[in-house]
């Protein structure tokens, strides 16, 4: 996205935080409209754009035109064969080899230049956590709670697990809590781990399209969701004889 309005240093101030595309283009089209609406400065993915949906090529392709941070998941990287599939359940692996057989040469080589965190923004970026940025799921505050003492930053914004939510340490008691649609989080003061959820493949049982919009100069978090044609998505994956289930739960976000 080019041309954005930026803070006085000259950094982005509103940024929509998105990941885990996972090949699916009309989720991913709609999402990038959503957050063009909300007049965002920057758009930074956290991961997997492919795997489970039936646009890898597509949605790296769109990824590269309008996202202005891109890092890897572990299925970028296991298409890219950086990682391997047999550590992927039966599903994901299925999908992974199906993507390394039907995705273009151009599409594996920037999947291959990928990194799973970042460093130097104004908050963390993380696929998976901050201990273990390419498997590392968070999704207790015991789990977040390793994480945000492991962690640089006062913000961290991570992925992986496919659903919203947020963990806060404050006076060292970490809570957290999944994020609805339509919720917003002050986040300037305590230590944070916040999740936007996944564009393509919803875990939260919500099937609409999850993105976070985060102010950096306000420091506030705020939680969005977007319907998007689901049955253009599920039968893309019919079609390319992918695995059932995985267009099935599209429909449910689970």
């Amino acid at each position: 996205m080019s041309a954005h309005p930026s803070d006085s240093n000259g950094a982005p101030a509103r940024i929509a935080i998105l990941s885990d595309v996972h090949g699916n283009l009309p989720a991913f089209r709609t999402v990038i409209d959503d957050a063009r609406a909300a007049d965002v400065d920057a758009l930074w993915c956290l991961g997997d754009f492919v795997g489970y949906g039936a646009s890898p090529d597509e949605c790296v392709a769109l990824a590269l035109e309008e996202c202005d941070v891109l890092l890897a998941g572990n299925h970028d990287l296991a298409v890219a064969g950086r990682i391997d599939i047999t550590d992927f359940s039966p599903g994901a692996a299925a999908a992974a080899l199906w993507t390394q057989e039907h995705a273009s040469g151009d599409t594996i080589e920037l999947l291959a230049k990928l990194e799973p965190a970042r460093e130097g923004e104004r908050i963390g970026l993380y696929h998976g956590s901050p201990r273990d940025p390419i498997w590392g799921y968070v999704l207790t505050t015991e789990q977040a709670k390793d994480c945000i003492e492991a962690m640089d930053p006062r913000v961290g914004a991570i992925g992986h697990s496919h659903v919203a939510l947020r963990f806060t340490r404050t006076d060292g008691e970490v809570v957290g809590e999944q994020m609805p649609g339509g919720t917003e989080h002050d986040l300037a003061d305590g230590e944070w781990l916040v999740n936007p959820g996944s564009v393509g493949q919803p875990r939260d049982r919500d099937p609409r399209a999850a993105w976070m919009l985060v102010d950096l100069d306000r420091w506030t978090a705020s939680w969005r969701r977007v319907e998007y044609p689901v049955e253009e998505a599920a039968r893309a994956i019919s079609e390319a004889d992918l695995p059932g289930h995985l267009a099935d739960r599209l429909f449910i976000g689970q």
